[in-house]
């Protein structure tokens, strides 16, 4: 009967003290809002393998956006960061850029343009580059309905075409304002632009290069293919941008730094990239616009 009793005295006991591990192991998590077809395509890329331990980035369902994602958790790692994510999937889209003014979010896994991230300078820091200025050469991606985007084999070409993009993209929206298009279309959701796109109402939208053996892009009900050897270079670099108001913030940058400095050195970064598709080799297109 003593033992019954001292059971029931030490259980609510025991009940708190688990329940306060779990607690302390939630706090300890970060939270990362990320984009609903981002996450996915980070889910079947990364599958049940160690994120930080990935050093062969080749396979279908990675993108630059993927790239980026295990990029920075690589170096954070690196860095000396030994905080672990949680995952939050969703519309978010520039919704993070106020998330991270405020300090909601810790960073951004989807890298920014420096044009973008220093509009944001008195509210984050921002990285060493992860793609360095020149190195990212986008491709004009259409349906494959569209024969008069798939025949564009010079800057005239473009002439009687619309494109779709959002000024919040600075660098991207300046680039396509300098070609000369018939119309350039304002869109802020990306997933917009593709379906927008997709459906023949624009003719063509700039993406990253896919890894798929033909380079298109495929999502759900929309299915867009590049402009065979064409490209066009956006003369800008990528950051991670890390929100100053969080209590994370400054040790999170100390570490993204240092560790992107290391997998920069270990010649990673350029590997990665390469490997997911992203950095072509230039001899095998024209850039228009270079």
């Amino acid at each position: 009967m003593k033992h019954t009793n001292l059971l029931f005295y030490y259980l609510p006991l025991l009940l708190i003290a688990s329940i306060s591990t779990i607690s302390y192991a939630r706090s300890n998590d970060i939270l990362i809002y990320i984009r609903d077809d981002v996450y996915i395509d980070y889910q079947n890329f990364v599958g049940n393998r160690d994120v930080l331990a990935i050093d062969n980035f080749s396979g279908k369902a990675v993108r630059r956006d993927v790239v980026d994602m295990i990029i920075a958790q690589q170096a954070l790692k690196l860095g000396g960061f030994n905080h672990t994510f949680r995952y939050a999937a969703g519309k978010v889209n520039f919704r993070n850029t106020k998330m991270l003014q405020n300090g909601q979010l810790l960073l951004s896994f989807d890298s920014y343009w420096q044009q973008d991230a220093q509009a944001l300078a008195d509210k984050v820091y921002i990285s060493a580059p992860v793609i360095r200025n020149g190195e990212y050469i986008a491709g004009i991606y259409t349906t494959p309905n569209n024969s008069k985007v798939l025949a564009i084999k010079s800057l005239a070409d473009l002439h009687d075409l619309t494109a779709v993009s959002t000024p919040l993209w600075r660098t991207d929206w300046q680039t396509l304002q300098a070609l000369p298009l018939k119309e350039l279309i304002q869109e802020n959701s990306w997933l917009s632009m593709a379906r927008m796109v997709n459906m023949q109402w624009i003719d063509f939208l700039l993406m990253p290069f896919n890894s798929t053996p033909d380079q298109s892009f495929t999502m759900e009900k929309i299915h867009l293919v590049p402009v065979k050897n064409i490209a066009i270079v956006l003369k800008d670099s990528r950051h991670f941008v890390i929100s100053k108001q969080h209590p994370q913030g400054k040790a999170a940058f100390i570490a993204i730094d240092k560790g992107l400095s290391i997998l920069r050195k270990q010649g990673a970064i350029v590997k990665a990239y390469q490997q997911a598709g992203f950095f072509i080799d230039k001899n095998q297109y024209t850039v228009l616009n270079e």
